[in-house]
């Protein structure tokens, strides 16, 4: 049965409940915002670095040696880290997931495996958090918002293994790839490189956030397809300053010049950095919830009902 059309009228003095956008924000931000992020790429490719470049704060250690004699230092187990960020009164609980390089080993079949589980593990918590009767007020939320997932600057095409892992991750995660280190490819590489990729992951059916809906008005649609023109970001980190015109700026500096991490004619890291934080922060969260959540808990729910159905009956 359709539902019939209200009328819209508008009140004849002031009535005040247009201050309930008010209200909203002064419970958030007593509340804060949870944001959950996974790094997902082979060894070496500065995963994080970016990260801590992204949020302007050290958060988790490089694993790059700093001296010869140093033993090799390297992530073998999946491991989040979670820190409170706090910008102009608001609270950001950001908890990033670091996971172990990958593809560079002999055998490399099913290495993507430990990350998709670590992701459903997740679903899988607050969904037993959910069901349960007594349930907390608000739900620790650690499901996972973004994939931040790296590719090696190659300048020829994704790798095969490239292929599959992000296709895999793709079924139960926003994935959003980034080109690192990019500035060890000229420009016009770099143009070349990102094309094939992009013209790789429609050959192979591989679809990356952002989402348009039902619900998606025409300026969002216009903003994420701004936003897919860019992808995958090409991006360098960096958290050392350097000096250019007698301002301290964050880049790298070589024998030809400094690269500046925030100059977009140098690399696309404020593409990536806005895109995450000031643009689409909240439509992470809501994808995850909406899409990604929602079809593990139908397919959990399901199962669970065929299961009760299939039970034999017990005697009376």
């Amino acid at each position: 049965m359709a539902t019939a059309a209200v009328e819209e009228i508008r009140a004849t003095s002031y009535v005040g409940f247009d201050s309930i956008t008010q209200q909203i924000e002064h419970k958030l931000l007593k509340r804060g915002f949870q944001f959950n992020v996974i790094v997902v790429g082979q060894t070496g490719l500065g995963k994080s670095t970016l990260i801590n470049t992204v949020f302007a704060s050290h958060l988790i250690d490089s694993k790059g040696r700093l001296a010869a004699d140093e033993p090799v230092r390297q992530t073998t187990e999946i491991q989040a880290v979670s820190h409170v960020i706090v910008e102009n009164g608001v609270k950001l609980r950001l908890n990033i997931v670091d996971t172990p390089g990958y593809g560079d080993q002999v055998n490399n079949e099913n290495c993507w495996d430990p990350i998709v589980k670590y992701i459903k593990d997740q679903h899988s918590a607050y969904l037993r958090k959910e069901l349960t009767a007594m349930r907390d007020r608000y739900i620790l939320d650690t499901r996972i918002h973004c994939c931040l997932y790296f590719i090696s600057p190659t300048g020829h095409s994704l790798r095969a293994i490239d292929v599959i892992v992000m296709k895999k991750l793709s079924e139960v995660v926003n994935v959003v790839p980034v080109i690192a280190k990019a500035d060890s490819l000229t420009l016009e590489e770099r143009v070349a490189f990102k094309e094939k990729i992009r013209a790789e992951l429609v050959y192979n059916n591989i679809r990356l956030y952002p989402f348009d809906t039902d619900e998606t008005d025409e300026e969002e649609i216009q903003l994420n397809e701004s936003i897919r023109s860019v992808i995958p970001f090409a991006v360098v980190g960096s958290e050392r300053g350097v000096i250019i015109d007698g301002k301290s700026v964050l880049g790298r500096k070589n024998r030809w010049g400094v690269v500046n991490v925030e100059d977009e004619n140098h690399c696309e890291f404020m593409h990536l950095r806005n895109f995450l934080t000031r643009t689409h922060l909240q439509d992470l969260i809501e994808t995850t919830a909406q899409i990604h959540y929602e079809a593990f808990r139908s397919k959990q729910l399901l199962a669970l009902k065929e299961g009760v159905q299939q039970r034999p009956p017990t005697n009376q």
